[in-house]
């Protein structure tokens, strides 16, 4: 029995029920594609045997890593960009505390991981560099290349800083880099340097390597059981390899986003109804749109936090363009639970709850917002996990990938390569004179005037 499932049960007034079947063949192509290699970009989908196949002796390393960072670091500043950060930065968040980076660090009880290289705002490093103040740190960059602009400029910057406080030796040894296993200006560096280096494999692409040293070290440099999470990403690899309809949650999900895109959903809206699930939804939001977004076609992924966002976005959503579909990740027992007191006066109204639990509250508000949703025609999905903890993480997170994967051969595009991103940089090198954009530079600039 897979531990989180897949609610598809308000749909029936937006999919007839045997569309669901009627995809059953696609699926069946879909997943040869996948799991056999016939697929454009098969040569990325190392990540599909994560779980399993693993290299154990490196594991090791990173969680012996990770115990070094919390002996010796009041902070680790992780340095990385797009699928470089988003993993590691949901599961932290997920996990932990709601405030665990605003905590002091005895109360925290592990460092406070802190994320750079994922902007190239000026006042974000400042102040962050402030933030840091005179405590001990350490650095884990995080690069394939080591010549991405945005983490290759904080690398830069944070890599000063630690010579100036510990010298050129001291910090050799508080600088972790997760790069690429042969090559690179990052792998060469990290050789020459004596950096200790962990591998970022070629077959995993960065949008899929939350389970790879890019996401795991730190994760348990926060605290987190990496263990735990490879155990719910294991059990969801052996959930989901069945290809029929009736019985796979992930494909189940899958078909269905891909019938109401064709029935003209274009925007899928990943809701939540806890805090620390917000950079959940931003690493999802990478996961689906760089998959997805090809050839002019492709659902688009935003999201929403709900009851948050139902101040602000719940008035589009409800009545605005019928475009929308959404996926709630429901989390079924809270981390904490909050008895509302009585109060005699009863000016605010709320006699009717007092003595009830907050959780019970927040619950009654996600099954009246399905109703009205679905009343106003807004097609609902339901992903319900049991708990926050590093199982459901892990088995959320492959929950996702294998789902996001199959995705995208049923609408006949390469999942897992992102041709687009490369465009802006280089207009950006062009307009910066990097050496070899010149001629590209003169022809934006002529443009610009």
């Amino acid at each position: 029995m897979a531990h989180i499932s897949f609610d598809s049960s308000n749909l029936s007034t937006f999919i007839q029920p045997n569309e669901l079947g009627e995809m059953q063949a696609m699926v069946n192509a879909a997943d040869d594609q996948l799991r056999n290699g016939t697929g454009a970009g098969a040569e990325y989908t190392d990540w599909l045997h994560l779980p399993t196949d693993y290299d154990k002796d490196e594991f090791a390393r990173i969680k012996k890593a990770a115990q070094k960072i919390q002996s010796d670091s009041k902070v680790l500043v992780v340095i990385g960009i797009g699928g470089s950060y988003l993993g590691a930065r949901a599961a932290i968040d997920f996990l932990n505390n709601a405030f665990f980076q605003a905590q002091t660090d005895e109360d925290r009880k592990a460092p406070q991981i802190l994320f750079a290289g994922n902007s190239i705002s000026s006042s974000y490093v400042h102040d962050l560099v402030q933030l840091i103040g005179d405590r001990d740190f350490s650095v884990n960059v995080i690069s394939k290349s080591g010549t991405t602009t945005e983490p290759s400029i904080a690398f830069r910057i944070f890599k000063e800083m630690l010579v100036k406080k510990y010298g050129a030796d001291g910090a050799k040894s508080r600088i972790y880099a997760t790069t690429d296993k042969e090559r690179g200006a990052l792998k060469t560096e990290a050789n020459s340097e004596g950096y200790e280096s962990f591998v970022i494999p070629d077959g995993v692409g960065g949008r899929f390597s939350v389970l790879t040293a890019v996401g795991l070290l730190p994760i348990a440099a926060a605290g987190a059981d990496i263990d735990k999470l490879m155990e719910g990403a294991r059990a969801a690899e052996n959930e989901y390899v069945d290809t029929d309809l009736s019985k796979n949650e992930a494909y189940q999900y899958a078909a269905y986003r891909n019938i109401l895109y064709r029935k003209g959903y274009e925007t899928e809206l990943l809701e939540n109804y806890e805090p620390t699930m917000t950079m959940f939804a931003e690493w999802w939001k990478q996961l689906a749109g760089e998959s997805e977004g090809k050839d002019q076609k492709g659902i688009y992924p935003s999201s929403a936090n709900f009851s948050t966002d139902l101040h602000s976005l719940g008035q589009y959503i409800q009545e605005g363009r019928r475009t929308l579909m959404e996926t709630v990740v429901k989390v079924q027992e809270p981390k904490h639970d909050v008895v509302i007191p009585s109060e005699d006066s009863n000016l605010d109204g709320l006699e009717y709850l007092q003595g009830k639990t907050m959780d019970y509250v927040n619950d009654k508000a996600y099954q009246a917002v399905v109703l009205a949703h679905v009343d106003g025609g807004v097609p609902v999905m339901t992903v319900n996990i049991p708990k926050q903890d590093e199982f459901s993480l892990g088995y959320l997170m492959y929950f996702f990938e294998v789902a996001i994967g199959v995705s995208g051969y049923l609408n006949g595009i390469n999942p897992f390569n992102q041709p687009g991103v490369e465009a802006y940089k280089t207009n950006m090198f062009g307009l910066l004179g990097k050496p070899g954009f010149e001629e590209i530079g003169k022809e934006l600039k002529s443009r610009q005037k």
